[in-house]
């Protein structure tokens, strides 16, 4: 049995205060097939033992993408979001394509076609190869809106 913490309206004012203050993000996943290769591994003798990494070679990407929000009740939607990022890779109108890029390449470009679509926001992307090896890259918007850093003036002295 959890016992009830009876909480001061001070603690209680606190809390919403920080409440408040949260930085609001969501996150979605999925994967894409992809070939790519790794040139300069042919080439540079520093590169000679993963020199494979030259010709073209198949991974399953897989994507992890946060967004910030700036409310609690679907601000971005998830499934809209993940949808929208996997129309992004469709064959058949593709914006964007794995085959021969890193995954700093691919998380790089994601993040321009996200920028198009959701400005003036934070957004972190990984991207791994088999969900093994990859990067994680964090774009911060240094001009984002006032709703996600509000000022100490704006939030009173608590």
């Amino acid at each position: 049995m959890i016992a009830k913490v009876m909480a001061t309206q001070e603690e209680r004012e606190r809390t919403e205060h920080h409440i408040g203050l949260a930085l609001r993000s969501i996150w979605v996943t999925f994967q894409k097939e992809g070939i790519h290769k790794y040139p300069a591994a042919l080439e540079d003798p520093r590169l000679a033992d993963v020199s494979f990494l030259g010709h073209p070679h198949r991974h399953i990407f897989h994507f992890r993408v946060s967004i910030s929000v700036f409310h609690n009740d679907r601000n971005i939607e998830f499934i809209q979001f993940k949808r929208w990022l996997e129309g992004l890779y469709n064959s058949e109108n593709a914006v964007l394509e794995l085959d021969y890029k890193s995954c700093e390449m691919i998380a790089d470009d994601l993040y321009r076609q996200i920028n198009l679509k959701y400005p003036g926001r934070h957004v972190s992307i990984e991207v791994s190869e088999d969900g093994e090896n990859g990067c994680s890259i964090a774009y911060m918007d240094t001009q984002a809106p006032q709703e996600i850093f509000p000022s100490p003036v704006q939030l009173g002295d608590n």
